[in-house]
């Protein structure tokens, strides 16, 4: 019965998590205004909920980001929406399924990629004060770098069309990426990290709900 209520309080937790990031996905909430550019948030839930719930809570919240990223590049295409969309492949079925992988799958492995991080970091017993905001940035920037790299790796040659640059230059606009928008957003989602999981690691620790912490740091 206390599994059957434990495993209860997990679903609606997820649940919950999975709203933020629809919510975050389909407004502006899921944007912040940093000086040059506009970073994305809606990762924060996924990486909390990996922290929170574990890596298979992570891995769901991930999909769900995934399949909003998806949604928003088939109803409001741009220039990269090839990337992120079937629907908007220009190399057939191929392309539809490395859309997929970087819409989904990238963002499945943030939600993996942070859970099992805290998990590393509780059994070496790490203070939270230093390992959330470690897991916020790694997980943003697995975000990043695997939309990026597997842009590169996938679709070169259609990024560079797009872009209208030789294809040799599609190595240099990915990492102009991963440097302008993915660092700051990476430091965003560190300061956010720290600052929400704190308070809910304790709230969620009183409530017995998701993986735990041994001790939350005061």
């Amino acid at each position: 019965m206390k599994t059957k209520k434990h495993d209860t309080k997990w679903m609606v937790s997820v649940a919950l998590m999975a709203a933020i990031v629809i919510v975050l996905a389909n407004t502006p909430l899921g944007m912040i205004q940093l000086p040059i550019i506009k970073a994305t948030t809606v990762h924060i839930p996924v990486i909390l909920g990996a922290i929170l719930l574990g890596p298979a809570a992570g891995a769901i919240l991930g999909g769900v980001f995934g399949i909003c990223s998806l949604i928003s590049n088939t109803m409001a295409p741009t220039l990269l929406s090839f990337a992120f969309s079937p629907f908007m492949s220009t190399t057939g079925l191929t392309g539809a399924v490395k859309a997929i992988w970087i819409s989904v799958g990238c963002r499945i492995l943030i939600g993996v990629a942070a859970g099992w991080l805290w998990i590393l970091f509780e059994k070496i017993k790490m203070n939270a004060v230093i390992a959330l905001p470690i897991v916020g940035f790694a997980g943003s920037m697995v975000n990043t770098i695997c939309v990026m790299g597997s842009i590169y790796l996938l679709f070169a040659k259609q990024y560079a069309e797009a872009k209208d640059v030789a294809v040799s230059a599609v190595w240099g606009l990915v990492m102009g990426t991963v440097t302008a928008s993915g660092i700051p957003e990476a430091i965003a989602a560190a300061v956010l990290v720290l600052a929400i999981g704190k308070v809910l690691l304790s709230v969620f620790k009183k409530m017995d709900i998701g993986i735990g912490r041994a001790e939350v740091a005061k």
